[in-house]
Protein backbone atom coordinates (compact mmCIF):
# COMPACT_ATOMS: atom_id res chain seq x y z
CA UNK A 1 0.00 0.00 0.00
CA UNK A 2 2.71 2.77 0.68
CA UNK A 3 4.04 1.77 -2.67
CA UNK A 4 0.52 2.33 -4.32
CA UNK A 5 0.49 5.80 -2.48
CA UNK A 6 3.96 7.04 -3.77
CA UNK A 7 2.86 6.08 -6.96
CA UNK A 8 -0.29 8.37 -6.64
CA UNK A 9 1.39 11.08 -5.51
CA UNK A 10 4.05 11.33 -8.14
CA UNK A 11 1.27 10.81 -10.82
CA UNK A 12 -0.56 13.75 -9.53
CA UNK A 13 2.23 16.26 -9.21
CA UNK A 14 3.18 15.25 -12.95
CA UNK A 15 -0.43 16.34 -13.69
CA UNK A 16 -0.52 19.38 -11.78
CA UNK A 17 2.91 20.73 -13.18
CA UNK A 18 1.55 19.72 -17.16
CA UNK A 19 -1.57 21.58 -16.19
CA UNK A 20 0.53 24.80 -14.99
CA UNK A 21 2.99 24.65 -17.91
CA UNK A 22 0.44 24.99 -20.26
CA UNK A 23 -1.75 27.26 -18.75
CA UNK A 24 1.99 29.24 -18.89
CA UNK A 25 2.49 28.72 -22.40
CA UNK A 26 -1.25 29.38 -23.81
CA UNK A 27 -1.13 32.45 -25.55
CA UNK A 28 2.27 34.02 -25.89
CA UNK A 29 3.79 31.76 -28.83
CA UNK A 30 4.51 34.01 -31.68
CA UNK A 31 1.95 33.40 -34.34
CA UNK A 32 -0.77 32.42 -31.99
CA UNK A 33 -3.77 32.79 -32.48
CA UNK A 34 -5.43 35.75 -30.33
CA UNK A 35 -8.21 36.17 -28.29
CA UNK A 36 -11.32 38.14 -30.13
CA UNK A 37 -8.40 39.66 -32.67
CA UNK A 38 -8.91 39.40 -36.46
CA UNK A 39 -5.40 40.29 -36.85
CA UNK A 40 -2.95 37.90 -37.89
CA UNK A 41 -0.70 36.45 -35.15
CA UNK A 42 -2.74 38.27 -32.41
CA UNK A 43 -1.71 37.10 -29.15
CA UNK A 44 -3.06 38.41 -25.53
CA UNK A 45 0.59 39.03 -24.37
CA UNK A 46 4.35 39.03 -24.98
CA UNK A 47 7.63 40.09 -24.40
CA UNK A 48 9.01 44.09 -25.60
CA UNK A 49 10.08 43.98 -28.64
CA UNK A 50 10.31 46.16 -31.90
CA UNK A 51 9.28 45.66 -35.69
CA UNK A 52 10.87 47.41 -38.01
CA UNK A 53 9.03 48.38 -41.36
CA UNK A 54 10.37 50.64 -44.34
CA UNK A 55 7.54 51.54 -46.86
CA UNK A 56 7.20 54.03 -49.83
CA UNK A 57 6.12 57.46 -48.57
CA UNK A 58 2.51 57.31 -50.52
CA UNK A 59 1.62 54.55 -47.93
CA UNK A 60 2.41 57.03 -44.98
CA UNK A 61 -1.41 57.14 -43.70
CA UNK A 62 -2.39 53.84 -44.32
CA UNK A 63 0.55 51.96 -42.75
CA UNK A 64 0.17 53.85 -39.93
CA UNK A 65 -3.13 53.12 -39.03
CA UNK A 66 -2.18 49.49 -39.67
CA UNK A 67 0.72 49.62 -37.69
CA UNK A 68 -1.36 50.91 -34.75
CA UNK A 69 -4.07 48.13 -34.87
CA UNK A 70 -1.48 45.81 -35.19
CA UNK A 71 0.32 46.69 -31.63
CA UNK A 72 -2.95 46.60 -30.12
CA UNK A 73 -3.44 43.11 -31.00
CA UNK A 74 0.30 42.10 -30.15
CA UNK A 75 0.83 43.48 -26.39
CA UNK A 76 4.84 44.35 -26.34
CA UNK A 77 5.04 44.97 -30.17
CA UNK A 78 6.17 48.57 -31.51
CA UNK A 79 6.01 48.82 -34.79
CA UNK A 80 8.21 51.72 -36.14
CA UNK A 81 8.30 53.35 -39.59
CA UNK A 82 10.68 54.38 -42.06
CA UNK A 83 9.17 56.35 -45.04
CA UNK A 84 10.55 57.55 -47.87
CA UNK A 85 11.00 57.06 -51.77
CA UNK A 86 11.50 53.55 -52.63
CA UNK A 87 14.61 53.79 -54.31
CA UNK A 88 16.11 55.35 -51.06
CA UNK A 89 14.74 52.41 -49.24
CA UNK A 90 16.26 49.94 -51.01
CA UNK A 91 19.69 51.86 -51.01
CA UNK A 92 19.84 52.28 -47.01
CA UNK A 93 19.08 48.33 -46.84
CA UNK A 94 22.18 47.74 -49.22
CA UNK A 95 24.15 49.86 -46.73
CA UNK A 96 23.05 47.57 -44.50
CA UNK A 97 19.90 49.78 -42.43
CA UNK A 98 18.01 47.23 -40.07
CA UNK A 99 14.54 46.40 -40.63
CA UNK A 100 11.76 43.95 -41.16
CA UNK A 101 9.64 44.66 -43.73
CA UNK A 102 10.06 46.33 -46.92
CA UNK A 103 6.73 47.70 -49.04
CA UNK A 104 7.52 49.83 -51.91
CA UNK A 105 5.82 51.77 -54.49
CA UNK A 106 6.36 49.81 -57.59
CA UNK A 107 7.54 45.71 -58.39
CA UNK A 108 10.69 47.39 -60.62
CA UNK A 109 11.84 48.56 -57.20
CA UNK A 110 11.52 45.41 -55.04
CA UNK A 111 12.99 43.12 -57.97
CA UNK A 112 16.19 45.01 -57.42
CA UNK A 113 15.92 44.32 -53.98
CA UNK A 114 15.15 40.85 -54.53
CA UNK A 115 18.61 40.62 -56.70
CA UNK A 116 20.27 42.01 -53.99
CA UNK A 117 19.12 39.16 -51.45
CA UNK A 118 17.78 41.80 -49.27
CA UNK A 119 14.40 40.18 -49.01
CA UNK A 120 13.72 36.45 -46.92
CA UNK A 121 10.51 35.42 -48.64
CA UNK A 122 8.87 36.50 -52.41
CA UNK A 123 7.15 39.43 -52.72
CA UNK A 124 3.27 39.70 -52.54
CA UNK A 125 1.85 42.56 -54.33
CA UNK A 126 -0.74 44.27 -52.03
CA UNK A 127 -2.18 47.70 -53.84
CA UNK A 128 -2.34 49.66 -57.23
CA UNK A 129 -2.15 53.36 -57.70
CA UNK A 130 -2.14 55.61 -60.27
CA UNK A 131 -1.05 59.69 -60.80
CA UNK A 132 -3.09 62.71 -61.38
CA UNK A 133 -2.53 66.55 -61.50
CA UNK A 134 -2.87 68.62 -58.27
CA UNK A 135 -2.44 72.52 -58.30
CA UNK A 136 -2.72 75.20 -55.47
CA UNK A 137 -6.35 75.75 -54.29
CA UNK A 138 -8.65 77.46 -56.84
CA UNK A 139 -6.01 76.31 -59.52
CA UNK A 140 -4.62 79.66 -60.48
CA UNK A 141 -2.72 78.59 -63.88
CA UNK A 142 -6.07 77.16 -64.86
CA UNK A 143 -4.53 73.70 -65.77
CA UNK A 144 -7.38 71.27 -67.15
CA UNK A 145 -5.22 68.57 -68.58
CA UNK A 146 -2.02 67.05 -69.01
CA UNK A 147 -0.60 69.33 -71.97
CA UNK A 148 -1.28 72.37 -69.81
CA UNK A 149 2.09 71.41 -67.91
CA UNK A 150 3.76 71.97 -70.65
CA UNK A 151 3.31 75.98 -71.39
CA UNK A 152 5.23 78.53 -70.99
CA UNK A 153 6.10 79.96 -67.59
CA UNK A 154 3.90 76.64 -65.58
CA UNK A 155 6.16 75.68 -62.62
CA UNK A 156 5.85 72.14 -62.86
CA UNK A 157 7.17 69.74 -59.99
CA UNK A 158 7.41 65.81 -60.59
CA UNK A 159 9.18 62.79 -58.71
CA UNK A 160 13.10 62.60 -60.00
CA UNK A 161 13.08 59.09 -62.72
CA UNK A 162 14.53 56.60 -60.00
CA UNK A 163 11.29 56.99 -57.59
CA UNK A 164 8.82 54.46 -58.66
CA UNK A 165 6.13 58.09 -59.61
CA UNK A 166 8.70 59.19 -61.73
CA UNK A 167 9.04 56.30 -63.71
CA UNK A 168 5.25 56.58 -64.26
CA UNK A 169 5.25 60.26 -64.75
CA UNK A 170 8.14 59.35 -67.46
CA UNK A 171 5.69 56.91 -69.16
CA UNK A 172 2.69 58.83 -68.16
CA UNK A 173 4.62 61.58 -70.91
CA UNK A 174 5.53 58.81 -73.69
CA UNK A 175 1.80 57.64 -74.00
CA UNK A 176 0.49 61.55 -74.00
CA UNK A 177 3.13 62.23 -76.55
CA UNK A 178 3.89 65.45 -73.79
CA UNK A 179 7.02 66.52 -72.79
CA UNK A 180 7.38 68.58 -69.30
CA UNK A 181 10.30 70.74 -68.05
CA UNK A 182 9.59 70.17 -64.19
CA UNK A 183 11.35 72.82 -62.44
CA UNK A 184 12.13 70.57 -59.73
CA UNK A 185 12.34 66.55 -59.29
CA UNK A 186 11.52 65.35 -56.03
CA UNK A 187 12.91 61.97 -54.39
CA UNK A 188 8.83 61.09 -53.39
CA UNK A 189 5.54 61.84 -54.00
CA UNK A 190 4.92 63.69 -50.93
CA UNK A 191 7.67 66.14 -51.32
CA UNK A 192 6.10 66.52 -54.49
CA UNK A 193 2.50 67.41 -52.79
CA UNK A 194 4.25 69.65 -50.06
CA UNK A 195 5.80 72.24 -52.74
CA UNK A 196 2.40 72.43 -54.41
CA UNK A 197 0.74 72.60 -51.23
CA UNK A 198 3.32 75.22 -49.92
CA UNK A 199 2.50 77.68 -53.12
CA UNK A 200 6.01 76.39 -54.70
CA UNK A 201 4.86 75.16 -58.01
CA UNK A 202 1.89 75.83 -60.10
CA UNK A 203 1.04 72.29 -60.42
CA UNK A 204 2.23 68.79 -59.64
CA UNK A 205 1.79 64.80 -60.48
CA UNK A 206 1.36 62.72 -57.52
CA UNK A 207 -0.20 59.22 -56.40
CA UNK A 208 -4.36 59.38 -56.71
CA UNK A 209 -4.09 58.67 -52.80
CA UNK A 210 -2.15 61.51 -51.90
CA UNK A 211 -4.35 64.12 -53.52
CA UNK A 212 -7.18 62.20 -51.54
CA UNK A 213 -5.54 62.72 -48.61
CA UNK A 214 -4.11 66.66 -49.06
CA UNK A 215 -8.16 67.61 -49.07
CA UNK A 216 -8.98 71.14 -49.63
CA UNK A 217 -5.11 71.93 -49.42
CA UNK A 218 -5.11 71.06 -53.34
CA UNK A 219 -7.18 70.92 -56.48
CA UNK A 220 -7.41 68.00 -57.90
CA UNK A 221 -7.40 67.65 -62.19
CA UNK A 222 -8.17 64.18 -63.44
CA UNK A 223 -5.48 62.31 -65.10
CA UNK A 224 -6.91 60.11 -67.73
CA UNK A 225 -2.93 59.01 -69.25
CA UNK A 226 -2.72 57.71 -66.03
CA UNK A 227 -3.97 54.36 -66.71
CA UNK A 228 -0.86 53.49 -69.16
CA UNK A 229 1.33 53.67 -65.97
CA UNK A 230 0.12 51.94 -62.83
CA UNK A 231 1.99 50.85 -60.19
CA UNK A 232 1.70 48.19 -58.24
CA UNK A 233 2.68 47.59 -54.28
CA UNK A 234 4.61 44.86 -53.18
CA UNK A 235 5.64 43.53 -49.68
CA UNK A 236 8.24 41.24 -48.62
CA UNK A 237 10.12 40.07 -45.04
CA UNK A 238 13.40 41.10 -45.37
CA UNK A 239 16.31 38.77 -45.16
CA UNK A 240 17.38 40.00 -41.86
CA UNK A 241 14.24 40.04 -40.35
CA UNK A 242 13.84 38.82 -36.77
CA UNK A 243 10.64 36.78 -35.21
CA UNK A 244 7.46 36.36 -36.54
CA UNK A 245 6.30 39.82 -36.08
CA UNK A 246 7.93 40.41 -39.96
CA UNK A 247 5.37 37.60 -42.09
CA UNK A 248 2.72 38.89 -39.36
CA UNK A 249 2.48 42.31 -40.54
CA UNK A 250 2.52 41.05 -44.10
CA UNK A 251 -0.59 38.66 -43.53
CA UNK A 252 -1.95 41.70 -41.99
CA UNK A 253 -1.24 44.19 -45.13
CA UNK A 254 -2.28 41.83 -47.52
CA UNK A 255 -5.18 40.50 -45.77
CA UNK A 256 -8.94 41.76 -45.48
CA UNK A 257 -8.42 44.03 -42.62
CA UNK A 258 -5.17 45.28 -44.98
CA UNK A 259 -7.54 45.65 -48.14
CA UNK A 260 -10.30 47.18 -46.31
CA UNK A 261 -7.55 50.39 -45.12
CA UNK A 262 -6.04 50.22 -47.85
CA UNK A 263 -9.58 50.80 -49.98
CA UNK A 264 -10.50 53.42 -47.55
CA UNK A 265 -7.44 55.22 -48.99
CA UNK A 266 -8.34 55.11 -52.54
CA UNK A 267 -6.01 52.36 -53.49
CA UNK A 268 -7.12 49.52 -55.63
CA UNK A 269 -6.36 46.11 -55.68
CA UNK A 270 -4.16 44.50 -58.06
Amino acid sequence: MPTARRTLGIRTALAAATLLLASACGGTSPGGAGTGSSIPGGTGSGAARTLTVFAAASLRQTFTRLGADYERAHPGVTVTFSFAGSSDLVAQLEQGAPADVLATADERTMTKALGARLLGAEPRAFATNTLTIVTPPDNPRRITRLADLARDGVAVVVCAPPVPCGAATERVERSAGVTLKPVSEEQSVTDVLGKVRAGQADAGLVYTTDARAAGSAVDVIPLPEASAAVNTYPIAVTATAGGADAQAFVDLVTGPQGRAVLAQAGFQQP
